[in-house]
This record gives structure tokens, C-alpha cells and sequence, in this order.
């Protein structure tokens, strides 16, 4: 059922208090799991604790990067940007991915010194217990942040929550990697666990490269929905025809560019109307965040075409 335009409104209220409520809360549980990791990284020498400390200093750098990311995306329209800053989450999804990419690469370095040079671990106790607490605050962080993102559509606190979700497989791998070394001793099952740790980093950064990129390189929207742009307005009364239609994300906002086919002897007034009408109805298939540009045009002119060069370079 459709939303109303005032549960819109409240929406469109709501959405920047939650981005920062979840800015805040992956900032303050990023600083407090690094000082409680290295602390026992410095206690016990295990590597794939510092493994788990490298990632948690990753992701306080990841959620300062969104903290400073999301407050520039809510910036209204001005001189200089007149689409809005909503990019500027995408910016900083792709520095999250940078950072974690390095992060792994140090890791593996580390992992590998240890393999061949295999060293004893002290205090393995104090080492679980941290991870354990660990893991139970990156669950309940992801929680909040996975809501947030329901609610928002943020791309900078998506990029985050998988910084997140990555920390509590590196928790659990933690914890694995602890369990069999304090039950058999084996020295090498410490960085062997670090070193698949690090392999994990590199695919999380790479899936957080690709989201954002999308919206970076104005990628299209899904088939899907760009069709039912296209019957909605076909639906319209007076509609005659969609073409050159061009969708693409920037952080919260969506944008919609396209021409509309009505009849020729129309009015110029009539004609006004008939966008009007296409345009609320597409305002009811998305959030209060999107913002459309109808061009209107006579039906069955024949002229230059996005959508004939985009047929004509697919067939080359």
C-alpha cells in the first residue's frame, strides 16, 4: 500500500537521526574493541589476535570515514553541487574498501612470518575472553546498523555493517583459532587461521568495491524497477509513450530522467499536468528521496534517441 505523503515527510525527518545514531554507535564500539585488542594481542603474542586488532583498526578508520561520509551526504543542493551530496557515502564506502584491501595485505604478510617462524602463545584465556565480548558487540552493532540501513537506504553504513559482519567471521575464526591451539598445542593453527582471516578481508573489500562503484559509475536501476517506471507512466491518462528513461542511486537519492510522449495539439498547460501526474505516481513506487526530470514531447516525432544509440552500440 502506498505511503502517505506526511508518513514521507516523517520519514525524510528520520532518516539522518538514524544515520547518526548508527554513526556514533560503530565509532564508539570501534575504539573500545581496538584498545581491548591490542591489549590482548600484547598479552598473549598470538597473531591471529592481531590479526582481529588489525581489523578492528580498520574498522574505527572505516567508521570514521562514514561518520565524516554520511554528514557530507546529508548536505542540501547548493551552488556548486546541485544533485545533492549523496556520493559523498559512496566516497566513503570506497575508502572503507581501500583500507580493509591494505589491512589484509599486511595480515598476510604477518600470517605467513609466523607460518614458517611459529611462535607460543601465552594466556590464551584472556585472549577468548576478549573475543567473546567482541563478538557481542559486533553482533549487536550489525543489528543496529542492518535496521538503520532498512530504514535509510544509507550506502555508507551498508559499506560499514559488511565491515562489521567481517569482524564477527574474524571473531568466530579467533575463537576457533584459540580453541584448537589450547587443545593440541599445534603452534602453526594460529596463523593458518590469520591467513584465511586475511583472504576473507580481501574478498569483503572487493564486494564493498563493487557496491559502490555502482552508484560512482551512475549505474541504471534493476530491469525491474525500470519497467515499472515505464508502465506506471503508461498507465497515466494522456501518456502516450516513455522513452530515453535514465535512473541512477547517489546515497539515499534517487534520479529519474525521461521523456514523455502525450498528443501534439495539447496545451502547454495540458501538457504540465499530464508530467505532474507521472511524476506523483513514480514518487509512489520509491522513498521521499527521489527526484525526477520529465522532458514532454509530441508522440511520434521522429528524433535523436538515447535509447536508438544504446540499440545501435549493443549490436556492434
Amino acid at each position: 500500500m502506498p505511503r502517505s505523503n506526511t508518513e514521507k515527510e516523517n520519514n525524510l525527518m528520520r532518516d539522518p537521526a538514524l544515520r547518526r545514531l548508527a554513526t556514533w554507535a560503530a565509532l564508539v564500539v570501534a575504539i573500545a574493541l581496538v584498545v581491548l585488542k591490542l591489549s590482548a594481542w600484547i598479552a598473549t603474542g598470538s597473531v591471529v589476535l592481531l590479526s582481529s586488532a588489525i581489523d578492528a583498526l580498520v574498522d574505527m578508520a572505516s567508521s570514521i570515514v562514514t561518520f565524516i561520509g554520511v554528514r557530507y551526504a546529508e548536505r542540501p543542493p547548493d551552488h556548486d553541487h546541485r544533485f545533492g551530496h549523496g556520493k559523498g557515502e559512496a566516497i566513503a564506502g570506497f575508502t572503507q574498501a581501500t583500507v580493509l584491501t591494505g589491512a589484509a595485505l599486511v595480515l598476510a604478510f604477518q600470517s605467513a612470518q609466523h607460518l614458517i617462524f611459529p611462535e607460543r602463545i601465552e594466556q590464551i584465556g584472556i585472549g577468548i575472553g576478549v573475543i567473546l565480548v567482541s563478538l557481542a558487540a559486533a553482533i549487536g552493532l550489525v543489528l543496529l546498523q542492518t535496521w538503520v540501513v532498512h530504514q535509510t537506504g544509507s550506502t555508507a553504513i551498508a559499506a560499514d555493517r559488511a565491515h562489521y559482519l567481517t569482524d564477527i567471521a574474524v571473531n568466530i575464526a579467533v575463537l576457533s583459532a584459540l580453541g584448537v591451539t589450547r587443545a593440541t598445542g599445534w603452534e602453526r593453527a594460529d596463523p593458518a587461521f590469520a591467513l584465511a582471516i586475511a583472504g576473507y578481508m580481501l574478498w569483503s573489500s572487493y564486494k564493498i568495491a563493487m557496491d559502490v562503484l555502482e552508484q560512482l559509475l551512475d549505474r541504471e536501476l534493476p530491469h525491474e524497477e525500470r519497467e515499472r517506471i515505464k508502465e506506471t507512466l503508461l498507465a497515466c491518462p494522456g501518456v502516450q509513450g516513455v522513452h530515453d528513461l535514465r535512473t541512477r542511486h547517489a546515497g539515499d537519492r534517487t534520479f529519474v530522467e525521461l521523456h514523455l510522449e502525450v498528443e501534439g495539439h495539447l496545451s502547454i498547460e495540458e501538457g504540465h499536468a499530464i508530467c505532474d501526474m507521472g511524476e506523483a505516481a513514480i514518487k509512489q513506487l520509491f522513498p521521499a528521496t527521489i527526484e525526477i526530470t520529465a522532458h514532454l514531447e509530441p508522440a511520434g516525432i521522429d528524433d535523436d534517441r538515447l535509447d536508438h544509440r544504446i540499440a545501435s552500440a549493443q549490436k556492434t
